[in-house]
């Protein structure tokens, strides 16, 4: 039945994989355009809030659901949404997606609609899923709730609704951080095993999830839910950095250093990292002047989320269109690149050059990564397998 089907429609990450990296293309060109005073964008948001929202919402959130398409019916045993179905929810991201642009036009409420019944549709279907095989992915359905709640914080506030400022976007910010940390802890100790499996040294393999990495989560939650709400209490900032620290140790467990073989799953190493260093930074600037925290910020986006986002995908796309886990030149390249831009883009503030250009060269140089990536990867995410299977 799946044959019969485009392969574009065969399985989740299929469409929004290639739609959300062309999305960080599109958006992030605009809101360049933006800051150059070159377009006008025709959106109800401010420009730097219609920026950050479809950075997490429509970027971010695509991905999210391409990878959750696709786990879920590994994780359930259950078949996954295909055909028709997932030609519908593809179209109602991208109508969500214009809606907002053009929100000066459809109305901002119509675009709201939209985006936040994207988020509500996709958490029933996960939901259905998971509920009905008895996982125990739970927690994951109510990340995609929350998450839905943040998205419709953030238009409440475009809106003119009396929310404390910039709550929508710092809780949806603050999930993603928590699902890296979660799905992070299961796959990246858990692909570095299989690879170093029946290499030298192959009694020494990263460890298992344990109590430590249930605290180390557990303590994360608590301290980002207090910088969604305080983000600029001390209190807030000392519990980032203790958290960030914990998250650090959690990373020393897996034996990233010896990956370095395999760019497949070193990246991976390479993304949480950032996560650590964007929550230490993120804390510090409670304290002091000298961190910027747009800098820390950048370093959790445009660093852990985006090339986090760009591992997975690289990673399932080979996977599940039946081609080795290899890391070729171009993939190599996507990740130098991402790693580059985000870095630039941290330390934009601080470089004696001007910010805006180094603002500019950091745009081209990540977004180069996601380009690549269409080149690269968009014929496979467009085509059938090799093997023949759907």
């Amino acid at each position: 039945m799946l044959m019969a089907l485009p392969p574009i429609l065969r399985a989740g990450f299929r469409p929004f994989f290639l739609g959300g990296s062309a999305w960080a293309i599109i958006a992030l060109a605009l809101w360049i355009s933006t800051l150059r005073g070159l377009v006008n964008l025709p959106t109800g948001f401010e420009p730097v809030a219609w920026h950050r929202h479809e950075m997490l919402f429509g970027y971010l959130g695509a991905v999210i659901t391409g990878f959750l398409l696709t786990a879920v019916p590994n994780w359930t045993g259950r078949i996954p949404i295909s055909g028709t179905r997932l030609a519908l929810l593809a179209a109602l991201w991208l109508a969500a997606r214009l809606a907002l642009l053009g929100s000066a036009y459809v109305g901002a409420v119509t675009a709201a609609l939209l985006d936040v019944g994207f988020f509500a549709v996709l958490t029933v279907l996960i939901g259905r899923e998971i509920l009905a095989a008895r996982n125990r992915n739970v927690p994951v359905v109510v990340a995609l709730a929350v998450f839905t709640l943040a998205c419709a914080l953030d238009h409440g506030e475009a809106l003119g609704a009396n929310i404390l400022g910039g709550l929508g976007w710092r809780l949806g910010f603050g999930i993603v951080l928590v699902l890296i940390a979660f799905i992070g802890g299961r796959i990246i100790p858990s692909f570095t095993r299989n690879w170093l499996a029946g290499r030298p040294g192959a009694d020494r393999l990263p460890r298992q999830p344990d109590r430590f990495d249930l605290a180390a989560l557990a303590f994360l939650v608590p301290a980002l839910l207090s910088w969604v709400a305080l983000p600029e209490s001390r209190v807030a900032g000392e519990l980032l950095v203790v958290a960030g620290l914990l998250q650090f140790v959690r990373l020393t467990r897996w034996s990233g250093i010896r990956s370095l073989g395999e760019p497949l799953v070193a990246i991976l190493h390479v993304s949480f990292l950032w996560l650590p260093a964007g929550l230490v930074l993120l804390g510090t600037a409670a304290f002091t002047d000298r961190i910027v925290p747009s800098a820390a910020l950048h370093l959790l986006s445009a660093g852990a989320m985006a090339s986090m986002t760009l591992a997975v995908m690289t990673r399932a796309t080979l996977g599940h269109t039946g081609r080795p886990l290899h890391a070729d030149r171009l993939t190599i390249a996507i990740f130098a690149l991402v790693t580059t831009g985000a870095l630039l883009r941290f330390a934009a503030p601080f470089l004696p050059v001007g910010y805006m250009a180094a603002i500019e060269v950091a745009a081209l140089i990540w977004g180069g990564a996601f380009l690549l990536f269409l080149v690269g990867y968009g014929p496979k995410l467009l085509g059938s397998r090799p093997d023949g299977r759907p």
